[in-house]
């Protein structure tokens, strides 16, 4: 296992379980429980997916400790503001079944951030919330964030995929000290993406699969990844990813892949903006 340390002194494992839509709570109990059997020690979770239960019951009833389990959730659109976060944070413990959570992220860069931001930097002083972070920000609204608060975020939870490498935000998270984690990082399949010769070749000289190719390039390339699957055989093939390493010129290939914009929606969309403002 590779691990980053963030900002906020804490190790975080630099490969987890993702559990985005999977909202049957046996289902994503289930998925858990064989990540953790498999050795995963990251889990990434949200309010917004209405599965944190399922996923503290796996916790719960593991063999591993807590303080050996990394657990990730966020702060959704409707819950932002000072007291508003305080109350969320208190339920999303209250549905892991934990007094903690090592990562703690906004999820959307919408409604009263900054409220919210302070409410999580008291926390994080409490010692509640582990490290504080956010999701789907671009770069000038951490910049933003950074002026005129406190505490820096330790994470930054955004789009990263072959399609959509974002080389500059890397780069200016870097000099921020902050860590960069990926979501969808195998796009959903959009583009075809399991199929493309270039990645099967790459996987082919490997022995790997074109899924494990495009985990081992974002982590050579210093980006957190939480792959999603609720296939056991997946989940433990995402897992085994540390027994090769790309060279310079199959990383080369992977990066003339890159289409330079988003494989789902833009933040700076107004129709997006509205859509995600109306979901409760």
């Amino acid at each position: 296992m590779l691990f980053k340390t963030l900002n906020s002194g804490e190790t975080m494992p630099a490969l987890g379980l993702g559990v985005y839509q999977v909202e049957e709570p046996r289902l994503c109990t289930r998925c858990v429980e064989i990540a953790l059997d498999t050795g995963y020690r990251m889990f990434d979770t949200a309010s917004a997916y209405r599965n944190e239960k399922a996923v503290g019951e796996a916790v719960r009833t593991s063999h591993v400790a807590r303080q050996d389990i990394f657990l990730t959730t966020k702060l959704w659109i409707s819950d932002m503001g000072y007291d508003s976060t305080l109350k969320a944070v208190e339920t999303s413990l209250n549905n892991l079944g934990t007094d903690y959570l090592d990562l703690y992220l906004i999820h959307q860069p919408l409604n009263d951030i900054y409220g919210s931001w302070r409410a999580m930097e008291r926390l994080h002083k409490e010692g509640v919330l582990k490290s504080i972070g956010v999701s789907n920000f671009h770069s000038d609204r951490i910049a933003d964030l950074i002026a005129f608060n406190e505490i820096k975020p330790a994470v930054n939870q955004i789009e990263y995929n072959p399609f959509y490498q974002r080389k500059a935000e890397l780069e200016y998270l870097k000099t921020k000290g902050i860590a960069l984690e990926s979501w969808a990082p195998f796009t959903e399949g959009r583009h075809n993406l399991f199929e493309l010769p270039e990645l099967k070749a790459i996987a082919g000289k490997y022995g790997k699969s074109v899924a494990q190719v495009v985990l081992r390039w974002q982590l050579q390339e210093g980006v957190i990844v939480i792959p999603k699957s609720v296939t056991p055989s997946r989940i433990k093939e995402n897992f085994e990813v540390f027994d090769f390493e790309l060279t310079a010129d199959d990383i080369a290939q992977i990066e003339a892949l890159d289409r330079k914009q988003s494989c789902f929606f833009s933040h700076r969309d107004p129709q997006t903006i509205e859509f995600l403002a109306s979901y409760k």
